[in-house]
């Protein structure tokens, strides 16, 4: 069905009444630990004396962890005092103990609406007797991230900050959004249709001084996600009552509906002198014109309906142990994001954010068919109300074909660090479950139990082969304490005694996606799940994009899929009622950012990759006697495209 339609068509129909009805995958903390909300006056790093080399494993809260280093020292984080192996610090400057202190020390110098995102609070005792004990300090990230989780009663609560309006930034940017069809899982995503500049609206009139509500038909000038730059018919160029409305919002509809309702058409009190017969005004203005398809309001209300309830029990990963998963109760559900609690959370407190689409949560006995961990809980029986989402409500995944040739534990490859979802690092398939799943580890960070391993599906576009980061000009992480920098594959490889995972088992499609650098959406902050930020994609590798949240550094940065269920159209938030998280102010975020970026580029060359090889030389390093022959990687401007970005040469 057309989702435009010709006007003097629909004047015929006009008399027909209508009713309107509206109705990792990182950062599982999405209940954070109490932070200081003083700012430190002293930038630089406290460093004591390295630990002795010979220190092998330490035992941190009941877990070892391997120290892969020992002359990398300790480190003091800025924010809450801890003290701690530099290595196991967060981001490049190794000055924070945990994404949480790293953010609520950047919030200190953001002023008042980035207080929307993190709510400091004073620092706590525990902080002080941590820093008199450097050895119980966490000795990974994970371990800090562990840490995190022990205070999830005194949840930090975003501060809604009034004023910002998506309609003033990109105005006086100049920016561009991305397209609602970019968005599947989003309401009106995959209906959306050619609304367009120029569709023809019929909405309220401001400028009018009558005392009941009247309307008047408008034109689209911009689009910006669900949000549209309205102008008055008969305004021609004057933009002096331009305005912002959301296009799925219950004040617009299509030319005819006030004919079909009964309601006034009045012109705008500014332009009421311009023409004596406004009636012939608009017949010639709007013949030939579109306008939105009928039934759209009714689209809108019907997109979203979404399936999920509350009470019910889904299994979700365990932000505690990665490597498991636990019954969780459905809390509520907005815009299609689940707040879900877990079932042993007596005081709906232990909770975790995500989508009814996202990958990480599942059906009831998903964890038993397949292989993967779970945590039994204590809770006998089911609650009274509670019940088992039905397996269909679920994503699907791929079906993919293992009796042939198939990955095997030990294989390495490039994945997405699931604690620092800024980082593509050098990993490890540690165990092949079945449908398809595997458990992967990053190499150097891992807890020895596995407890941090994170389960990918083999069609997930969130692992990549051996040399993707080099061909495609992203810097890759290499394991914690590597010491031979820069870090090449080939070596690493012959060193570990082992072998790639052959490159055609990997996820090489890449959608149609729609998606340009440069485009504003609203995206889900990952470290902090329950937050939906302004966001830039910044840049573009085949289906891969680089989300920047406005008003932060670039260290937060994040790689998500183009298809991600955690990316949503500007407007979203309006739309659904949820909170959008805005940007930082401009002068504090220059102020904040230069002396953070001096710090990173001094501190973190020890960090950096090697120079980058051409195409034929990477396959020349490459192991196990075959070749791969790797097709250049897209530039940022290159946003789609099907062509595979890396193709095994036959002999």
């Amino acid at each position: 069905m057309e989702n435009t339609k010709d006007l003097t068509e629909h004047s015929s129909r006009s008399e027909r009444k209508r009713r309107d009805s509206f109705g990792m995958f990182d950062g599982y903390d999405s209940c954070s630990e109490d932070t200081s909300s003083s700012s430190s006056s002293d930038e630089s790093e406290e460093e004591v004396a390295p630990l002795p080399s010979s220190l092998p494993i330490i035992k941190n809260n009941g877990q070892v962890y391997t120290y892969p280093d020992g002359k990398s020292g300790m480190a003091t984080c800025e924010m809450c005092g801890m003290v701690g192996v530099r290595d196991a610090f967060y981001s490049k400057t190794k000055r924070f103990c945990s994404v949480s202190c790293s953010r609520s020390y950047s919030s200190n110098s953001k002023k008042a609406s980035i207080l929307a995102r993190l709510q400091g609070k004073p620092p706590t005792k525990k902080a002080k007797v941590l820093q008199k004990q450097p050895l119980v300090a966490k000795l990974a990230a994970y371990a800090q991230y562990q840490a995190t989780l022990q205070n999830q009663a005194k949840t930090k609560t975003a501060v809604p900050v009034e004023g910002f309006s998506w309609g003033n930034y990109i105005n006086s940017n100049s920016f561009t959004a991305a397209p609602v069809t970019c968005f599947k899982h989003a309401p009106m995503g995959t209906c959306w249709g050619d609304i367009s500049e120029g569709v023809r609206v019929e909405v309220p009139n401001t400028d009018c001084s009558l005392p009941t509500k009247v309307f008047w038909i408008a034109g689209i000038v911009k689009l910006a996600g669900y949000n549209a730059l309205l102008r008055y018919e008969g305004f021609e160029n004057d933009s002096s009552l331009d305005f912002w409305c959301n296009v799925c919002g219950s004040d617009i509809h299509p030319v005819g509906w006030c004919a079909a309702s009964g309601k006034p058409l009045v012109p705008p009190r500014t332009i009421q002198h311009k023409y004596t017969n406004w009636k012939a005004f608009l017949v010639k203005r709007l013949t030939g014109a579109k306008t939105l398809p009928p039934d759209f309001s009714q689209k809108v209300s019907e997109s979203m309906q979404y399936p999920f309830k509350p009470s019910m029990r889904v299994e979700v990963v365990d932000k505690t142990h990665l490597c498991r998963t636990r019954v969780a109760i459905v809390d509520s559900v907005i815009g299609g994001r689940l707040r879900l609690v877990y079932e042993e959370s007596e005081d709906k407190t232990d909770d975790f954010w995500c989508h009814m689409y996202s990958p990480l949560i599942h059906h009831i006995g998903w964890s038993r068919s397949i292989g993967h961990r779970f945590k039994r809980s204590d809770i006998t029986k089911k609650q009274d109300g509670h019940f088992d989402a039905p397996p269909h409500l679920f994503a699907k995944v791929k079906e993919v074909d293992t009796s042939g040739e198939w990955f095997k534990e030990g294989m390495k490859l490039e994945a997405i660090d699931p604690l620092n979802l800024s980082a593509i690092c050098v990993a490890t398939i540690r165990k092949v479950l079945a449908d398809g799943y595997l458990m992967i580890g990053i190499d150097g960070s891992e807890a020895a139990d596995g407890s941090d391993w994170f389960c990918y599906h083999a069609t997930s576009p969130s692992i990549f082969p051996v040399g993707f980061c080099e061909i495609n000009m992203i810097e890759l992480t290499p394991p914690r304490g590597y010491a031979k920098l820069p870090f090449k594959w080939f070596d690493y490889l012959r060193e570990m005694d082992s072998i790639a995972a052959p490159v055609k088992l990997f996820n090489k499609e890449v959608p149609n996606h729609g998606f340009h650098v440069g485009m504003k959406l609203e995206a889900v902050d990952l470290m902090e799940p329950r937050l939906v930020c302004v966001a830039t994609v910044t840049r573009i590798i085949h289906r891969l994009l680089r989300i920047h949240f406005d008003g932060w550094e670039d260290e937060y940065d994040q790689w998500v899929d183009c298809e991600s269920p955690d990316l949503y159209p500007v407007g979203w938030c309006q739309l659904t009622g949820y909170q959008l998280q805005p940007p930082a102010p401009q002068t504090s975020r220059d102020s904040q950012s230069s002396s953070s970026k001096q710090k990173k580029k001094a501190k973190s060359q020890q960090y950096k990759g090697h120079k980058k090889m051409t195409s034929l030389q990477l396959k020349e390093e490459l192991l196990d006697g075959e070749e791969y022959s790797f097709l250049q990687g897209a530039s940022d401007q290159e946003s789609n495209g099907s062509a595979s970005y890396y193709i095994k040469q036959e002999p």
